[in-house]
């Protein structure tokens, strides 16, 4: 006779365009998790997704903390806002699901993973591109070492975020709550930098906020050397005419190139090796269709939050994966300030 397993109860914070593929995630793993509170500063807005889910809504964090049973809280709220509510949800003895970016500046960051240190709870920070079987698979190869020397690495973010996306809410675009192309539509992107190629030695980039009337940056482009002698290139644009265009890595080496591509790099666009392994049946299947930006990772990632809390597997990616491609952001835009190349670690 089966045992049936606890079913955890969560939270919701911030109902806005990303909180639908955390409340899909949610929904495919009904009878392990229980959405049972959703919260947003919007009374509307809360009220329409308590409808949609049949949680109970709250209006204010400090509400639903100290009026709801949930157990974990997922974070899909301004990323300025990010690290104040890690702390605060830590603090009430909850693990936290932070969206990306975890914080816009490192010493945020920092205080984000301390404080659920301190509470002992967990923080999984989501990169749910990761999860993406394309890259999965992109992944092993170079783990394998099936590249040899990398020599190349080249990412492209060519999207379309029109000013009307910019104007659906007052944070949007500004410095202290968003970040511009880099920090908030290609954050998933930087993540790969160090991810797959490992860690960087360097980067020099430049920022240019070329058509929409916003604070940050619509368009960046950027330099990179790894510690491991590679060199690279990182081009976003938020001005792509007339839509997204494409979300792709290439990366060519000593025994293979390899291009992935499509809307969000859900496509295997070019894939040999030198040596040929079972992999290389693999690669069909590992392409997928999408219209979304977002990918299909959050389900898989929420499976991987489901079982770390039973004590099952380990955070795929915790505060410490999180601070990584944050550090790299935050280099990214000393550089662009400054004029200069920026030496990693920052930290």
């Amino acid at each position: 006779m089966e045992t049936s397993e606890k079913i955890f109860r969560f939270g919701l914070l911030g109902c806005g365009r990303i909180s639908n593929n955390h409340i899909e995630a949610i929904k495919k793993l009904t009878g392990k998790i229980e959405l049972t509170a959703v919260c947003d500063i919007i009374p509307e807005r809360a009220d329409e997704t308590a409808r949609k889910t049949g949680a109970k809504p709250y209006y204010s964090i400090g509400d639903m903390l100290k009026n709801s049973d949930t157990e974990v809280v997922s974070i899909c709220t301004p990323s300025g806002l990010h690290p104040a509510q890690t702390v605060e949800i830590a603090g009430s003895g909850r693990h936290v699901i932070c969206e990306k970016p975890m914080a816009i500046h490192l010493e945020d960051a920092i205080m984000s993973i301390n404080a659920c240190n301190e509470a002992q709870r967990h923080l999984f920070v989501v990169l749910q591109n990761r999860m993406n079987p394309t890259l999965q698979l992109l992944k092993k190869a170079v783990d394998t070492n099936r590249f040899g020397k990398i020599y190349l690495v080249n990412i492209n973010v060519f999207w379309q975020r029109p000013q009307s996306y910019y104007d659906q809410a007052s944070w949007r675009g500004k410095w202290d709550m968003d970040g511009g192309a880099f920090m908030n539509q290609a954050s998933h992107y930087v993540d790969l930098l160090n991810w797959l190629i490992g860690p960087i030695d360097s980067v020099h980039s430049y920022t240019a906020t070329l058509a929409r009337n916003i604070e940050a940056e619509d368009t960046g482009v950027a330099n990179i050397r790894w510690k491991s002698g590679a060199v690279g290139s990182l081009n976003v644009t938020m001005l792509t005419y007339p839509a997204n265009l494409e979300g792709s890595i290439t990366i060519i080496g000593e025994k293979g190139t390899v291009k992935v591509g499509g809307l969000a790099v859900n496509e295997i666009q070019f894939w040999d090796f030198k040596e040929k392994t079972d992999d290389d049946e693999l690669i069909r299947q590992a392409s997928y269709e999408t219209t979304s930006v977002y990918g299909h990772g959050h389900g898989p990632y929420y499976f991987n939050v489901y079982n770390t809390l039973l004590g099952k597997e380990t955070i795929y990616t915790d505060g410490y994966e999180g601070i990584k491609s944050l550090e790299v952001l935050c280099g990214l835009y000393q550089s662009s300030r400054e004029g200069k190349r920026i030496q990693f670690p920052l930290i």
